[in-house]
């Protein structure tokens, strides 16, 4: 198949958003710190998400988690489950049954990246995306003036608002 996108290029393509409120998913799904592993596991497998703000009890951004933290923290707990002394080991349903015990005793505060990225929401566009090329980051949370999160934008948020130029 030979396809000419040639005719397609000639018209650029514009981002129609100035700042990022334009641009942000607002109330975005979050997570406390004090939340399970398991929980956060949960959380971004049924809502089909790939990461999810960390907030304080004020609702201000801590750190990100993600599938990819998740994954790692398994294959660590993994390799050292053997290498952990008996006393580290009581089951707390008292049935002797170890499997799922580090998911349910690490929290997101053990697994998270504590890194935020945040712009706040009279950032222009020029400024997201410019720190979202050079922090090499999917996403970026969207604070108020109190830094409480009020949205995040993601890579996908920015190409949903590009669109070809009418002029």
């Amino acid at each position: 198949m030979n396809v000419n996108f040639a005719n397609r290029l000639e018209r650029p393509l514009v981002l129609k958003a100035s700042n990022a409120s334009d641009l942000m998913m607002a109330n975005p799904i979050s997570i406390r710190a004090d939340a399970t592993v398991a929980e956060a596991s949960k959380l971004l497998t049924d809502k089909s998400i790939s990461a999810t703000p960390v907030i304080d009890e004020a609702g201000r951004p801590i750190g990100v988690v993600s599938r990819s933290d998740l994954l790692v923290h398994h294959v660590e707990a993994s390799k050292h489950h053997g290498e952990i002394p008996d006393y580290f080991m009581t089951p707390t349903n008292g049935s002797g049954d170890m499997s799922g015990y580090f998911q349910r005793t690490t929290t997101v505060a053990d697994v998270m990246t504590p890194a935020v990225f945040a712009v706040g929401l009279d950032a222009p566009v020029h400024l997201v995306i410019s720190d979202m090329l050079g922090l090499h980051v999917h996403r970026l949370f969207v604070v108020d003036d109190d830094g409480i999160l009020v949205g995040v934008i993601t890579t996908m948020d920015v190409l949903k608002h590009l669109h070809v130029d009418d002029a």
